[in-house]
């Protein structure tokens, strides 16, 4: 019998309650890559209306630039891609994100003033620099339990915020985002996904968990709905990590079922479904 699943945070594992097809139990452990998983905590259960554009609050920033650089951007000019990462493996204690525009960023102090409104701490932050240029990493936490962020609502609020304020002080990179087409002053040229194709490839990670990647074109609220999908075949989401490069989204989800690696079958199952919800054009390359 179908059991009802909840989209639930990056970090969860999902069992169904056999006395009652209407509930759903729900466990979140702290995300750690190399030891068992503590499923004391219960998570945040998502509704299962998809998220919309419109669901997530954008915070108001400090008045924008108007102008890019200094007014009069040369025709010639190679603007360079936009990139943020979202990296739930590699701190076990915290969220990390790192955001890259070339070596155009500055201090990034109005997008930290942003993610501290949406209820997170700026842990600790750091810049370096290497031949894509310029790389800001902040490591954040919620203000209110210290812990790394296991929400998929709040990590897309998070991604969104981040974007949003690209294309406010950086308007020039609106033309390469998906959100430009809705937020940005200068929206991309052709539609978000003509020439992006999805593309979907599971790999063992050893007995007990799944390595699934998802390369497809971006879209607001498209993590949230990446983790329903997922979840509401059954199938767990552990940790994982979600880049925004450009139009195009890629994510990497260790994923599991019933505490095992996912078998055949239902890796095609998932495929299958994550294929058909995305509803883009399918490849056979992908650029992982």
């Amino acid at each position: 019998m179908a059991v009802a699943m909840a989209a639930c945070s990056l970090g969860l594992h999902l069992t169904p309650d056999n006395n009652n097809n209407n509930n759903t139990n729900c466990f979140a452990p702290i995300l750690k890559t190399t030891a068992m998983y503590d499923t004391s905590k219960p998570c945040f259960i998502l509704h299962k209306t998809r998220l919309l554009s419109s669901a997530i609050t954008i915070v108001p920033r400090a008045t924008a630039v108007s102008n890019v650089e200094d007014g009069n951007q040369s025709v010639a000019d190679t603007v360079p891609t936009p990139v943020v990462i979202i990296d739930q493996d590699s701190d076990p204690d915290a969220t990390v994100v790192e955001i890259t525009f070339g070596d155009r960023l500055g201090a990034l102090l109005d997008t930290m003033n942003a993610l501290k409104n949406l209820g997170l701490n700026v842990v600790k932050a750091n810049v370096y620099l290497d031949s894509s240029g310029k790389h800001n990493k902040f490591s954040i936490t919620k203000a209110d339990t210290g812990r790394k962020v296991e929400d998929p609502e709040l990590l897309e609020a998070i991604r969104l915020t981040i974007l949003n304020n690209m294309i406010t002080y950086h308007p020039e990179s609106s033309a390469q985002l998906a959100l430009g087409a809705a937020f940005g002053l200068v929206a991309p040229k052709e539609p978000v996904d003509v020439d992006i194709a999805t593309h979907l490839t599971i790999a063992d990670d050893g007995p007990e968990r799944s390595l699934f990647y998802v390369e497809t074109a971006d879209r607001p609220g498209l993590l949230v709905d990446l983790v329903k999908g997922i979840t509401d075949i059954n199938i767990a989401v552990e940790s994982g990590e979600f880049d925004t490069e450009g139009l195009l989204a890629k994510a990497k989800f260790h994923v599991s079922y019933n505490g095992k690696a996912i078998i055949k079958p239902l890796q095609q199952v998932l495929v299958n479904s994550l294929r058909y919800f995305l509803t883009r054009p399918s490849t056979e390359e992908s650029s992982f």
